[in-house]
């Protein structure tokens, strides 16, 4: 697809982040009950096509709704094709489950740092993700699997509430399938014909096979969930500074001016929504914070 450059994307000849352009839904897909994915193109090809970073977000804007921020759960090698994963928990969230093919919706980004995936050749890779949690991780999954001879073990750790609630099911067998790719699913409750491991996903942390001294670990889901999943990651072996975080909560604006995603010192949609757990993680520890 050519791209395209549209004059009021800039402002002086300047990019400018804070304008929304229309998309087209392409496809939408219930991936569970709840959730859901909304494949996305440009209008009448007239949008810039910005490529984006495994990591980064995008805001979505419901016209006379709201708009809020979801993390591109797409392949940074077709930005053309934005993809994007949510659950449907919020005024602005339920109204895009009702988006069907064709109907249109608003884009601004993408935004924030992304996953460390070019730093990462020659290490064994250990992604850990709990409930939608996979969903930001799954671009990143997608650039090192188009790379795969440039690093050493890739694991995947998934856990969620029931069998029911698993994202990308059919995306999960390919990947299973692989012989160079590891993939660990676990549940909290089994039901059904379930099998598989049952438990929180961090008890996976001590099963799966990589090098803990050559680790390093991309983590995503509610933060509980990732405070644990550090504490078995360290006590595997793997250093702080090699364990990578997802922080996305709170984020309104996307360029850092409203402050309601403040971290610390940080704000969340600026200088994340990825942190490396050892320059954040004495604000884990603040309560507060």
């Amino acid at each position: 697809m050519e791209k395209t450059i549209e004059t009021n994307r800039k402002t002086n000849g300047q990019y400018d982040p804070l304008i929304t352009h229309p998309y087209t839904v392409k496809r939408v897909i219930n991936e569970t009950h709840d959730t859901f994915t909304l494949h996305l193109g440009p209008t009448n090809g007239r949008n810039t096509i910005f490529p984006f970073t495994a990591g980064q977000f995008n805001m979505l804007y419901m016209y006379g709704i709201g708009e809020i921020p979801i993390s591109i759960s797409g392949d940074p090698s077709k930005p053309e094709q934005l993809v994007h994963t949510t659950r449907a928990v919020g005024t602005v969230t339920k109204a895009m489950r009702g988006l069907k093919k064709g109907h249109s919706i608003g884009v601004r980004g993408p935004y924030g740092n992304g996953w460390p995936l070019d730093n990462l050749e020659g290490k064994d890779v250990v992604f850990i993700a709990g409930g939608i949690g996979l969903a930001p991780l799954r671009s990143a999954m997608y650039q090192v699997l188009a790379n795969r001879d440039s690093y050493g073990k890739v694991v995947l750790l998934y856990g969620t509430r029931t069998p029911i609630d698993i994202l990308f099911r059919k995306e999960l067998e390919r990947w299973k399938s692989r012989f160079d790719l590891d993939v660990y699913v676990t549940v909290d409750r089994a039901i059904g014909t379930w099998r598989g491991y049952v438990g929180v996903v961090t008890i996976l942390v001590s099963r799966a096979p990589y090098d803990p001294r050559n680790t390093v670990a991309l983590v995503c889901g509610p933060e509980v969930m990732m405070r644990f999943s550090i504490m078995e990651l360290k006590k595997r072996g793997v250093k702080s500074e090699h364990i990578y975080l997802s922080m996305e909560r709170n984020m309104k604006c996307g360029v850092g001016h409203c402050g309601h995603c403040q971290l610390g010192p940080t704000f969340v949609c600026k200088d994340g929504p990825v942190y490396r757990y050892d320059e954040i993680d004495y604000l884990l520890d603040i309560r507060e914070v």
